[in-house]
């Protein structure tokens, strides 16, 4: 209820808290034709609960880009970020695609085919990383795009494994190259210590913010 918004929004303010983002997973693609109706509609409405408590940003799950137009799959994904996009721009809340599958440059060009302000990109570099692209080159392309990033960590585990998330500060990624080149693209947003494995994630999200 809007009463309930406000006592969050207010609770939150009391321990002087913001909150970065919310997050709004879907169990399949933005891109798959089953349910996808109330799919946005979910997402839509991540998006006021995210503008009601003061985040203004939404992260959703991104589909990797269809290499042809003429694939059903492409026309799917088009009209659902129109329609998220057309949405945030009502509601003052920014979709905030989480990336990783596809090519820096293929990702802004792409994006640069919809006419609004309320599509950007939530970066995480190890999602470059599993998926063969550097993860500091592929930030300066995007430059104007990240609206949130992700703060998580990787390192190889064997020719067999491939890469192992692990805590921020014990993986691959060399966070002062990282954080610098945030800084050169005059990134002013959150740091989000994300751990999605491992026994003790508390503990690692907790260590992960004093390391960084």
């Amino acid at each position: 209820t809007a009463t309930g918004r406000r006592e969050v929004r207010n609770l939150l303010r009391s321990f002087d808290l913001q909150l970065a983002a919310l997050g709004a997973p879907v169990r399949r693609g933005l891109d798959v034709a089953a349910d996808l109706q109330p799919r946005i509609e979910r997402v839509k409405k991540a998006m006021q609960l995210a503008f009601d408590l003061g985040a203004r940003r939404v992260v959703v799950a991104c589909p990797k880009i269809p290499a042809d137009e003429a694939d059903p799959r492409a026309g799917l994904m088009r009209e659902s970020l129109a329609a998220l996009a057309a949405h945030g721009d009502r509601v003052g809340c920014v979709v905030a695609l989480e990336v990783g599958y596809d090519p820096a440059e293929k990702v802004k060009e792409y994006l640069g085919t919809f006419d609004s302000g309320s599509l950007k990109l939530t970066y995480d570099p190890v999602n470059f990383l599993l998926h063969s692209h550097d993860p500091f080159k592929s930030l300066t392309p995007l430059a104007g795009l990240v609206e949130h990033v992700h703060a998580r960590d990787a390192r190889s585990a064997g020719l067999s494994r491939g890469l192992q998330e692990v805590p921020v500060g014990a993986g691959d990624i060399d966070w002062m190259a990282f954080t610098a080149t945030l800084q050169v693209l005059e990134f002013d947003g959150f740091l989000t210590v994300d751990r999605e494995q491992g026994q003790n994630r508390l503990a690692d999200v907790t260590n992960g913010v004093e390391f960084l």
